[in-house]
């Protein structure tokens, strides 16, 4: 966590300062919203449902499990989803297909994470409307867009608004950036659809949103696999190049895992020489880090994979908001 993110979850001498850029920040918010619903700023409309999965926060809060569950939930209700996301951390400046074969520093690390996972078509690009237009012409066969991020891409129109929130980390200080960690105010959390809580306590009217994880499979062989107790009489090293790295190290501690935590900033290119560790018997990775690590992993690198236990309520809600659209089945 570097200085600003540490101030982000506190009130302290410096905000008299950051807290009036927060105030203008607060009026190019609304500013560019009204531009949107006067038509002076265009949106565009799909021909197919779009959920949109985001959060009014700055960092991790669980997103991207959250799209692929949504993904998964729906392809066993007959809908055939298209995954759309910025592609945040690639080079990338044009919409393109995401493969399994893809390289993360094009195409950013969530995106190829989320196509290894072969469950639908993952497409990246700024321009999420445009980039959905072009994948839908690559997939005709796609009904639904779920859209990894992008609450505040305006420019694309939704059906289905969904805001996940961490709750350790909840709003910070409930300030604009760059006081605060928000992106919009938190009277958004009112307008969408939904609200899901990543981890307990859930307030009410909200929706809870569990990640689990308990299965390690090696980086260089992907079939071979092993659990907590394989690793409890070896010297770990936890890797976390995440939003939120102390979520992943808390979850190694409930599987009774002891190790060596190594913290990253989100969306860290690594080197194969940050992960030479000294007195090592294995090192244990997330998935989104995993997959810019491929390239020079040893024997030793482990992956957690980690998925979302989500409240069925909410996918009720999903298919209540979609049902005018029907549902296309194979």
């Amino acid at each position: 966590m570097n200085w600003l993110e540490y101030l982000w979850y506190r009130v302290t001498p410096p905000h008299l300062i950051l807290y009036p850029l927060s105030l203008i920040f607060r009026m190019l918010i609304s500013v560019r919203k009204s531009l949107y619903r006067s038509g002076i700023l265009s949106s565009q409309k799909l021909p197919i449902p779009v959920i949109i999965v985001g959060n009014i926060s700055v960092g991790g809060t669980g997103k991207t499990p959250l799209t692929l569950e949504l993904a998964q939930q729906l392809i066993e209700r007959g809908w055939h989803p298209l995954i759309v996301s910025r592609g945040y951390g690639g080079l990338a400046l044009q919409p393109q297909h995401v493969t399994a074969t893809s390289d993360a520093q094009q195409v950013g690390d969530e995106p190829l994470l989320m196509a290894r996972r072969e469950l639908c078509p993952v497409w990246i690009g700024r321009d999420r409307a445009a980039t959905a237009q072009l994948a839908m012409l690559a997939h005709p066969q796609c009904d639904v867009v779920v859209c990894d991020d992008g609450l505040q891409h305006y420019r694309l129109q939704r059906d289905v608004e969904i805001v996940v929130v961490d709750t350790h980390r909840g709003c910070g200080n409930g300030w604009l950036l760059p006081a605060g960690p928000l992106r919009e105010p938190i009277s958004r959390l009112k307008t969408v659809d939904a609200v899901v809580v990543n981890g307990e306590p859930v307030p009410a009217g909200q929706y809870l949103m569990q990640l689990s994880g308990k299965v390690f499979y090696n980086l260089l062989n992907p079939k071979q696999t092993a659990s907590p107790a394989d690793f409890l009489s070896l010297n770990n090293h936890a890797v976390a190049g995440i939003g939120n790295p102390q979520r992943y190290f808390d979850h190694l501690k409930t599987l009774g895992i002891n190790f060596t935590p190594h913290a990253f900033p989100d969306h860290h290119p690594y080197l194969a020489s940050e992960l030479s560790f000294a007195n090592c018997d294995a090192i244990l990775l997330t998935e989104k880090d995993a997959v810019k690590c491929a390239a020079f992993a040893e024997k030793n690198y482990w992956v957690l994979r980690v998925d979302a236990q989500i409240d069925p309520a909410l996918i009720g809600l999903i298919t209540r908001k979609l049902s005018p659209y029907g549902c296309k089945t194979a």
